[in-house]
């Protein structure tokens, strides 16, 4: 009888687990529709995360729920997006820089793609702790010094990333789920960064 009641513990805990795997993915499908504006993709993790969230805390939420938090994160957030856009279009020129030869060029190149990808953890950082109401500013300025105070935690975030991108480059379809699952690590790097 106990050797039962342990067996369905298990179980449940494996069915507890996978439903959350599983929420993951889903979230990453979100998540790409709501970036499809391209500006839009601060506002799509932070709804993500705060979905994924709500469900590790057995609080009730679905898609209606996801679109909420998404039209209330657009509404400054679509300003953070344009500014990633700009920041990643002044890396690609300091890699064309380093590319044709610029003298110091491979150097520049290295640092601008180094702080790209370290803006890139804030804002999923950012992202990951997002409510109604919050200032991007004031989160970016927080999780910004998160960022290099937590290398761990960043590295997990950057980790993740890669894990995106190789899925893109091998099947292309496979990184919009696993979009969810980065947002994930975010939420769960910053409820690490708290208890510790």
């Amino acid at each position: 009888m106990a050797g039962a009641r342990t067996k369905q513990r298990k179980e449940s805990v494996f069915g507890e687990r996978f439903a959350v795997f599983a929420e993951c993915l889903l979230t990453g499908v979100w998540i790409a529709v709501a970036c499809l504006g391209l500006v839009t993709y601060p506002a799509a993790f932070a709804a993500g995360s705060r979905h994924l969230r709500r469900r590790t805390s057995h609080e009730a939420g679905g898609w209606r729920e996801f679109v909420s938090d998404f039209r209330s994160a657009a509404r400054r957030g679509w300003a953070v997006g344009l500014a990633g856009w700009a920041a990643a279009a002044a890396v690609w020129v300091d890699v064309q820089a380093a590319r044709n030869g610029l003298p110091g060029g491979p150097v520049v190149g290295a640092v601008g793609l180094f702080a790209l990808i370290g803006l890139v953890v804030a804002l999923l950082r950012a992202a990951a702790v997002w409510a109604p109401g919050d200032s991007w500013r004031a989160l970016l300025a927080e999780v910004g010094r998160r960022t290099v105070l937590d290398p761990a935690g960043s590295f997990l975030i950057t980790a993740g990333l890669a894990v995106v991108a190789l899925s893109a480059a091998f099947i292309a379809p496979l990184a919009v789920p696993v979009l969810g699952a980065v947002a994930a690590a975010a939420v769960a790097v910053e409820a690490r960064y708290r208890h510790r």
